[in-house]
């Protein structure tokens, strides 16, 4: 489960995307980069970055902490640009808080060399989730004290935008392109590490990153309205991708 927090003072938005997140301070003294459930992605962004961020944890990638960060209303009174303001407004409640890694710098491909093996495991989760938000416009990749860290999974697990035309079956045989993809160079890494990633990703590693997931974030799917219900359906498309032969793999 995620640790819960509270917004004390909304620090400066973060200019960067569509979603407009947020520096916040919370009540555990930490500062937070807060994902927002009134952005236009709405909640399934949250529910995804929850999940790969988990999954990417257990396979021993380093992923900034995540918690669940309460929004009173009161936060946005004091918010002078409207657009902040609208933003906070219709973000009352549960959010997703993302620790702030101060220092950190953008992965370019220059100033820092990436272990094959842990690029090779990025993109096998990338591949996995069908994440292709990790491109050279838009790594998604951190460099902190001299080590990789993954951020901003919210465009992975397309599936569930569209429950009613999708299935597990067809999430399983979706190919996942590599070429646009930040660290295609270590594709055949990708290809060589499958089956001991594979390994890892059990049907309990499964169930605890789902479990993870706050129940007000999962969205009633067509005939499943209780959030273990959704749960179950999260799984049954990851299980189906995970099954051999997956011949997604980039």
């Amino acid at each position: 489960m995620l640790a819960h927090v509270t917004a004390t003072r909304y620090v400066a938005p973060l200019r960067e995307g569509g979603s407009l997140p947020g520096l916040v301070e919370a009540d555990d003294l930490g500062t937070y980069v807060a994902k927002f459930r009134g952005a236009g992605q709405g909640l399934k962004a949250l529910v995804a970055e929850v999940i790969v961020g988990q999954l990417a944890r257990h396979l021993g990638l380093r992923v900034p902490t995540l918690v669940a960060l309460t929004l009173d209303a009161v936060i946005a009174k004091y918010e002078k640009d409207e657009e902040v303001q609208d933003l906070l407004n219709a973000s009352v409640g549960l959010n997703l808080g993302v620790d702030f890694l101060p220092g950190s710098f953008g992965y370019d491909g220059k100033s820092f060399e990436v272990a094959a093996d842990e690029a090779a495991r990025v993109l096998w989760l990338d591949a996995f989730t069908a994440n292709v938000d990790r491109t050279w416009r838009n790594p998604n990749l951190l460099v902190w004290h001299r080590q990789l860290w993954c951020f901003d999974h919210g465009a992975a697990l397309y599936f569930h935008h569209s429950w009613e035309r999708s299935a597990p079956e067809r999430f399983a045989a979706q190919p996942y392109r590599a070429d646009d993809h930040v660290l295609a160079r270590y594709a055949g890494g990708a290809m060589t590490a499958d089956e001991d990633l594979a390994a890892l990703v059990t049907p309990a590693a499964l169930e605890a990153a789902l479990a993870a997931v706050p129940d007000e974030w999962l969205e009633p799917a067509p005939g499943l309205a209780s959030p273990d219900e959704v749960r179950s359906l999260y799984q049954d498309h990851l299980a189906a991708r995970l099954a051999p032969p997956r011949r997604w793999l980039p």
